[in-house]
């Protein structure tokens, strides 16, 4: 059956992460998402290797796995936007789709011809989505801005990382791109509320999504902790600021996540280790006492929980319902039983390789279950039948 997007054509002009982690998410819904890429270059990351695919030879490609991690299910074309034949091109792509994608910086397109006021001339019903790392508005907004120096600017890193006080402290970035990924995760958010919009008035729309407003509201809790105490938050390492006990504990053979969540697991969680008066001391029997007396918890915590490995305490935790986990290194995570289980891992067709491994989308559709067929395009790999398709076969591109 066809994804629920299936009757969506999705026009991508983004590279590197943010623009098109939301391309790939259509596509992976079934969208048609054609994904324009400079002539003779492409996207930026089809060059931020190593590594790289082998081919079915075992020979190195200019196939990186950053391209590959982001573009599944896409279809590529190759034009020059500086020049009137290229741009006639997006024109045209741009009256047969639904949604736009573009992270160019601010005014860049506008310049071309192609900002959301020129096409919507031609596309009244289009949804146009910038995504940009200030927005389009702003002191900021010709800035360009990438996702580290966001996870910087806003805040997140101030609470990434242990505390300076102890040895490896300071501030540390998360270890994927998270704003340019979460960024997507809006931009397609708000493209598809866009489309539940259009049905009703039959209206295109602009998004504008800015990198660091994305930051910004990503911190959650924290955010909400300093605007009712008007305290700044600190880095606490692997610590939870508000629910306790939560953290990174040593074990026989080397570490545990625990994240008790709640007063009945905290009771469960002292009956494992063998310490049940632990839930009846009124510096640990509710979740606010245990945060005010975490030190105290924790050194406690950490003497009953040396003795035992983490497979014998994360099976006890698990058949008490309290919740636990091994840190699991890449590969491991491929192994998890759960993980196997739901098929995040799949192979798909590659022209090159054969086949190319993929973490697919965690979404599951009973009624228009999502298929994973279409590798990373290569580049320029479709621009022969799309240009065609639109009556421009002969141009020069």
């Amino acid at each position: 059956m066809p994804g629920p997007l299936s009757h969506i054509r999705v026009l991508d002009l983004s590279r590197i992460m943010a623009g098109p982690w939301c391309g790939q998410i259509l596509a992976d819904l079934g969208a048609d998402v054609i994904k324009v890429e400079r002539l003779g270059a492409g996207d930026d990351t089809r060059r931020w290797g190593p590594p790289f695919l082998k081919d079915s030879a075992g020979n190195t490609t200019k196939e990186a796995g950053y391209y590959l991690s982001v573009n599944r299910g896409k279809r590529s074309v190759e034009l020059d936007l500086k020049t009137e034949e290229g741009r006639d091109a997006v024109r045209a792509l741009a009256r047969e789709s639904d949604i736009l994608l573009e992270n160019f910086k601010t005014g860049t397109l506008g310049r071309m011809g192609l900002g959301y006021d020129d096409l919507k001339e031609v596309n009244p019903r289009l949804i146009y989505a910038s995504v940009t790392g200030f927005g389009l508005t702003g002191p900021q907004a010709n800035d360009a801005a990438y996702d580290f120096m966001i996870q910087g600017m806003g805040g997140l890193m101030s609470v990434t990382g242990g505390p300076d006080t102890e040895p490896g402290g300071g501030p540390q970035k998360v270890g994927v791109p998270i704003i340019d990924i979460m960024s997507g995760m809006y931009t397609a958010i708000g493209a598809l509320a866009a489309l539940a919009n259009r049905d009703q008035t039959g209206k295109g729309d602009h998004i504008d999504i800015a990198m660091l407003d994305v930051s910004v509201a990503m911190l959650a809790n924290q955010a909400m902790n300093y605007l009712i105490s008007g305290q700044t938050p600190a880095r606490r390492g692997n610590r939870h600021p508000n629910i306790q006990p939560q953290n990174v504990y040593p074990v026989q053979d080397g570490f545990i996540v625990l994240a008790v969540g709640n007063d009945s697991q905290f009771v469960r969680f002292c009956e494992v280790i063998g310490q049940p008066a632990l839930s009846d001391d009124p510096k640990f029997a509710t979740n606010a006492a245990r945060v005010e007396n975490l030190e105290e918890l924790e050194a406690l915590l950490i003497a009953a929980l040396a003795d035992r490995t983490i497979t014998t305490w994360c099976e006890a935790f698990a058949a008490a319902g309290v919740p636990s986990g091994p840190i699991n290194t890449i590969d491991r995570v491929f192994e998890e039983p759960q993980v196997r289980h739901r098929q995040m891992l799949r192979e798909i067709p590659h022209p090159l390789s054969g086949t190319v491994k993929q973490v697919v989308s965690p979404m599951n559709f009973r009624n228009a279950p999502l298929s994973f067929d279409k590798a990373p395009p290569l580049l320029g790999e479709h621009t022969k039948e799309v240009l065609q398709a639109l009556g421009l076969g002969e141009m020069q591109t």
